[in-house]
């Protein structure tokens, strides 16, 4: 059987090589990740504030902006967190609920038009690289210029002056970096980027250990080190962190309710919807193209693009099992090339079509003599 040439990949997707029984198999996947998807409409809008907000609640930007005001007038941080936390009547317990003071003392240290072009700075090189990386597996011009498109709608809560003291902009834009730079034999940019990552936001974690289990499985055990040195760091990190909270709060502090929401899938795409330009979509074609999304990286025949479902995979597994409506904003860890992956969805959609409908047969003929 001839296979038809690509529709915009410069390969054929994975689905290209799929038997029959095979493809059936993936497809009928693809449809349950659609009904799955289609679980977003019963998952009630967040409002952005913390579980059980009052209506003079201030919301966690404001929250950051005033924990970074207190610590440019010379406060020391972990007491300016815990004023404000109590203040706003956030919970206190446990240490997680206060943010590592990477990012508040960058903020606090550089003047706010600085900040800015560094946010937009950073913005930039995510999707610059990123063009580079899909420009390579696209063959027409017009794909690319949809690749471009999708990337721009994934960065738009990343440019946003109002979101620059939320930890999760600076955070996703690393880890968006940290994963484009990766290539076979070049690791230590993308390992020095993640750890940079974590210490801005702890969520972070998660794309590192996926990444070490990449490294590691494919016997690169110098790169799996790098990861796992990083992890050691972020460790370290975070065990002084949770002493230094230690010392400003007490017993009487409000606990946090727990991170066990379990709302499944459609929190997750509920959480890509709102973090990215699908949020302008019906919510009905949203949730279809944030399931589409995810479907397209899983067909893209690249390294990287196994690495980036396997991290968004991650992320979905974590946010539908742990996350509440108030955290919906996990997935801006994600959200700076998420949408890319409906770049990949004709061809995917198209091979495994092809694939699932053959029903040719072969036929052995015994011709006597």
């Amino acid at each position: 059987m001839t296979r038809s040439p690509p529709l915009w990949l410069t390969l054929p997707s994975r689905f290209a090589a799929l038997s029959a029984r095979h493809a059936r198999i993936v497809a009928a996947v693809v449809a349950v990740l659609l009904l799955a998807s289609l679980t977003m409409l019963g998952v009630p809008l967040p409002q952005g504030e913390p579980a059980g907000a009052g209506a003079d609640r201030q919301t966690d930007v404001a929250l950051y902006d005033g924990i970074v005001a207190a610590v440019a007038h010379g406060e020391d941080y972990y007491r300016a967190a815990a004023d404000a936390l109590r203040a706003g009547s956030y919970p206190l317990r446990p240490f997680l609920t206060f943010r590592l003071p990477v990012l508040a003392s960058v903020q606090a240290m550089l003047p706010a038009p600085a900040l800015l072009g560094l946010l937009w700075a950073l913005a930039a090189l995510a999707a610059w690289l990123w063009y580079r990386r899909l420009a390579a597996g696209l063959a027409a011009t017009p794909a690319r210029l949809v690749a471009l498109f999708l990337l721009a709608g994934g960065l738009l809560a990343f440019v946003q002056p109002g979101l620059i003291a939320f930890h999760e902009i600076w955070g996703g834009l690393l880890v968006a970096i940290s994963l484009a730079l990766r290539r076979p034999g070049r690791w230590v940019e993308a390992v020095a980027i993640g750890a940079i990552a974590m210490l801005v936001r702890e969520t972070a974690a998660l794309y590192v250990l996926v990444m070490a289990g990449f490294a590691l499985a494919e016997g690169h055990r110098r790169e799996a080190l790098g990861w796992a040195v990083a992890l050691g760091i972020f460790a370290i990190a975070l065990a002084a962190h949770a002493f230094a909270v230690h010392g400003v709060t007490g017993p009487l502090d409000a606990a946090s309710p727990g991170w066990a929401g379990m709302h499944g899938f459609g929190l997750f795409v509920r959480a890509m919807t709102l973090a990215t330009a699908l949020q302008l979509f019906p919510p009905i074609i949203a949730a279809l193209l944030a399931a589409l999304a995810l479907l397209g990286w899983a067909s893209w025949r690249d390294p990287l693009a196994l690495r980036a479902v396997t991290v968004f995979t991650a992320y979905a597994v974590t946010i539908s099992l742990f996350a509440r409506l108030d955290t919906f904003y996990w997935g801006l860890m994600i959200a700076p090339v998420y949408l890319c992956g409906l770049v990949f969805v004709p061809d995917a959609l198209r091979d495994l079509s092809v694939r699932a409908l053959d029903r040719r047969r072969v036929r052995v003929q015994r011709i006597g003599q």
